[in-house]
């Protein structure tokens, strides 16, 4: 049985969905833990509803990044996480946390990677007109945004798209995407072969999702 630690700033919808997949989907892991680096997000009561313990490890605790990053290490350590999934945590986590986590560390980006890194990536999307966006699961690295990418899913832009309609489609297919893309790393059919990602019992066309709405 893996052991999965889920990582949180806000609200924890992609969290939210990778719980009831593990249980609904009985995968051979159990969501041990979801620690917040906010005491006021909602995701933790959601996750508590669900039976899964919680934690706070806030970062005004702390008065360097280097402090904090030992901290969320100690933390996660004792909860033994072969696999943490980063959930709309909003806090860039130093070099040598990233290192020591190694291929254990996955994240859900809302942009088809290498497109548009970093924040406001819906709107950023609509000001280039491009006609497809979406999400991306990849391996955390150093270089932000930059990691070996798992899986994506596709969302077409429609004319008239908004920031926040656009977002809400996406995040849609987010809530497909991680949930696969996660049960494919508790199975151990995940393989990286330096910047490759390929997936036993696959081949690559269906590490992409196209999301229809």
């Amino acid at each position: 049985m893996k052991r999965i630690a889920i990582l949180i700033s806000g609200r924890g919808s992609n969290m939210a969905a990778l719980i009831a997949a593990c249980e609904r989907e009985r995968w051979p892991a159990e969501v041990v833990a979801v620690l917040s680096d906010r005491e006021g997000a909602a995701g933790l009561e959601r996750a508590r509803a669900s039976g899964v313990t919680t934690e706070v490890v806030a970062r005004s605790a702390f008065d360097s990044r280097e402090s904090f990053d030992a901290a969320l290490a100690a933390r996660i350590d004792h909860y033994r996480a072969d696999l943490v999934a980063l959930a709309g945590f909003m806090r860039v986590l130093g070099d040598d946390l990233v290192e020591r986590l190694g291929p254990r560390l996955v994240n859900i980006h809302p942009s088809l990677l290498p497109a548009f890194p970093g924040l406001h990536t819906h709107r950023r999307a609509l000001e280039a007109g491009v006609r497809v966006h979406g999400a991306t699961v990849h391996f955390v690295t150093a270089q932000l945004d930059r990691g070996p990418i798992i899986a994506q899913a596709a969302v077409a832009v429609h004319a008239g798209d908004t920031e926040s309609s656009l977002a809400a489609r996406v995040l849609a297919a987010e809530h497909r995407l991680y949930p696969l893309a996660l049960r494919w790393l508790v199975e151990d059919r995940v393989r990286i072969d330096g910047t490759r990602v390929s997936v036993q019992g696959i081949g690559p066309a269906d590490q992409l999702l196209w999301h229809h709405r």
